[in-house]
This record gives structure tokens, C-alpha cells and sequence, in this order.
């Protein structure tokens, strides 16, 4: 069975010596190219590539936003293909994750790929995924805050602004992004956004749930404990005894 992959990035020859190596190699099978972020952003969550040579360094959505994008699960093996970004080179480094440094030789890439097929062939048991995270998680405490979710709308990519979402809901494996009269569903579950999400932009209220605190109009005190939360829009949502710890975070003191 051939590892299905997919190629990102903005520059045409570097996308023409990526495919010519892979043709070379029998077990490949590639999938697409992308030319910019929100391209592949849709793209691996249409067709869920196997491995991903993903360049760091992209205008608008680089490869870190690409990974934010779709989120943590499922994510597939990323080769990321870099110029010059020093600090990312340590991070890849240090997590033993694959990176290719442009320019770069066949034995390079070969050395890559080989890395990347093998860590592939173990995604079922999600092997690859713990060093991805680890850098993901290490290259955000460094980079701008988060303001603003892609959700995939049908071939286009929608920008949803933290600012403008009122609450999200849990929707099985997606997150629903409430937005006025709106809605959007995202593909990641409210448990791996909230992760991933400013503290004090989004607070969780219930294990289906969470709020913009700037959204609130109104709490008022249950009498099991609770607390009912009417947003500006008229909205009405519950914050449940167990999440009462949150009420600083909703200034309540």
C-alpha cells in the first residue's frame, strides 16, 4: 500500500524538486500540491495525506498555522521544509522531529522520507504525533497570540475572529463557533481547543461549553449552585456547580 503525500509550499520550483524526488521513490503516492496555507489547510482535511512536506515559511498561513488550523487529531506525519528559521531548526532538534533545510540534497531528503514513512506506517497508535505536539507547543509560546479559527466551508476556508465568537459548543468530534445569528463547525473536539485557546478569551463552563466573557450580560445564581449566563444576544447557558472555580474568570469574585 502506497503512503499517500502531500506537498506545501509557495514557491513553484521548490513544490517541481520536492515532486521529482518523490517520483523517484516507489512506495510514494503524491496526492496534491499546495501553494499556500489555506490550500492545504483544505486539502489535508479533505483527503488526509499520510505525510505532509509542509514549508515553514509562508505568507498570510505558514506551516504552524496550517497545523493550528486543523488542529491536532487527526494529523498527519509533517516533514516541515524550512529556509532559515534558526529557532524552529533547534525546536525540530530537540524533539527529533524531521525537517528538511533548503536547499537540500537527494541524501537528505531520502534520509527524511525514510523517517517519515516509518513513522507512518505507526499511525495507528499515533507514535509520530507526540514530537509534532511537543514542537507545536514550544513554537507557540513564541510566536503571536491566536486571534482568529480556519473552518473549512465547503473548498474555501472561512476566518472566524476569537473577538467575534459569543460560545462554543461540543459537537461530537467538532466544536461548534457560535458567531451571532451564525454558526461554524470546526473539526476538533472542545477538549483540544480549549487547550490551544486564550485563557482569558474563552472559559469553560460545562463540559459542553464554553464562553467569551466579554459576551456576558448577565449571571445569576441557581439554587443547586450553578450559575445561569445570558449573553448580549439573549443567549442562555448554564455554568455547572463543577465549573464553579471559573467564576474569577468570569469576574465574579
Amino acid at each position: 500500500m502506497k503512503i499517500r503525500t502531500l506537498i506545501v509550499d509557495d514557491e513553484a520550483l521548490a513544490r517541481e524538486r520536492l515532486r521529482q524526488l518523490l517520483e523517484a521513490e516507489s512506495e510514494i503516492e503524491i496526492i496534491g500540491e499546495c501553494a499556500d496555507g489555506c490550500e492545504a489547510v483544505a486539502a489535508i482535511q479533505q483527503s488526509s495525506p499520510d505525510i505532509v512536506f509542509l514549508d515553514v515559511q509562508m505568507p498570510e498561513l505558514d506551516g504552524f498555522g496550517v497545523l493550528d488550523a486543523i488542529g491536532t487529531k487527526p494529523m498527519p506525519v509533517i516533514v516541515f521544509v524550512t529556509a532559515h528559521d534558526k529557532f524552529a531548526l533547534r525546536a525540530f532538534e530537540v524533539h527529533a522531529v524531521d525537517y528538511l533545510l533548503k536547499p537540500f540534497d537527494r541524501e537528505r531528503f531520502q534520509a527524511s522520507l525514510r523517517h517519515a514513512t516509518e513513522q507512518a506506517r505507526n499511525k495507528a497508535v499515533g507514535i509520530h504525533m507526540e514530537p509534532q505536539v511537543a514542537v507545536l507547543t514550544e513554537l507557540r509560546s513564541r510566536t503571536k497570540p491566536l486571534d482568529r479559527l480556519a473552518v473549512k466551508s465547503g473548498a474555501h476556508i472561512v476566518w472566524v475572529f476569537l473577538d467575534e465568537i459569543d460560545w462554543i459548543q461540543s459537537a461530537d468530534n467538532y466544536a461548534e463557533l457560535h458567531v451571532g445569528a451564525k454558526s461554524h463547525l470546526l473539526r476538533e473536539t472542545l477538549n483540544a481547543l480549549e487547550e490551544r485557546l486564550p485563557a482569558e478569551k474563552f472559559v469553560r463552563i460545562s463540559r459542553s461549553a464554553m464562553v467569551n466573557p466579554q459576551r456576558i450580560k448577565e449571571l445569576r445564581r441557581m439554587l443547586y449552585g450553578g450559575y445561569e449566563i445570558t449573553l448580549m444576544n439573549g443567549t442562555q447557558l448554564t455554568l455547572s456547580r463543577r465549573y464553579r472555580d471559573k467564576l474569577p474568570l468570569l469576574g465574579v469574585s
